[in-house]
């Protein structure tokens, strides 16, 4: 499997191949160096073109721009564990909205979620080792597309958001790259 952080030699020319030696972070920062040795200012400002946010997990096998055709300026994409709604998505989905004019939140979770083998001992087990419980949930979950549905629903219900008529949930599925929709009810 070939990943950015595997190019092989002959998918990339010298100035383009990633060193091997040193660590991950090293290789990001040097990736950066070259990115930044074409990069040219786009010229935007931070309001997504689409007024749309995207709230997903953080999975690394979502590429979220690339499966919903999106680019860069489109949306604001917010990630997390699960891609569960908490309390920092409500504040980030705030200021997305009365700050910078989004209307509309898509919410996707994916098949083979780890959220699916973790329960709220996971944090019984942290305070048992670092000797302090977590103040944040797990937010695990056995049904993915009850979890969507809650999540639509705490979108909905959120005093501090002004638009949530155009909320929907979607479950992404990591074998066929297909979303499929939610039905909130």
């Amino acid at each position: 499997m070939s990943t950015s952080a595997h190019l092989s030699a002959e998918s990339a020319d010298s100035a383009d191949v990633i060193r091997t030696s040193g660590t991950v972070t090293d290789r990001l920062v040097e990736a950066n160096e070259r990115y930044a040795s074409r990069f040219t200012d786009p010229g935007m400002d931070a309001r997504p073109v689409l007024n749309v946010a995207v709230v997903a997990c953080m999975d690394a096998r979502l590429d979220l721009h690339s499966a919903l055709g999106l680019e860069l300026g489109d949306c604001h994409t917010i990630r997390n564990a699960g891609g569960v709604v908490t309390d920092d998505v409500i504040r980030s989905l705030t200021i997305s909205q009365r700050a910078l004019g989004t209307r509309s939140v898509v919410l996707i979770h994916h098949t083979g979620c780890g959220l699916e083998s973790l329960t709220e001992d996971f944090r019984h087990d942290l305070e048992m080792e670092v000797g302090q419980r977590p103040a944040w949930a797990v937010e695990a979950f056995r049904d993915v597309e009850q979890d969507v549905r809650q999540s639509m629903q705490r979108v909905r219900t959120s005093p501090f958001l002004l638009h949530t008529d155009d909320v929907r949930g979607f479950v992404f599925d990591v074998t066929t790259g297909l979303l499929r929709e939610i039905d909130p009810t």
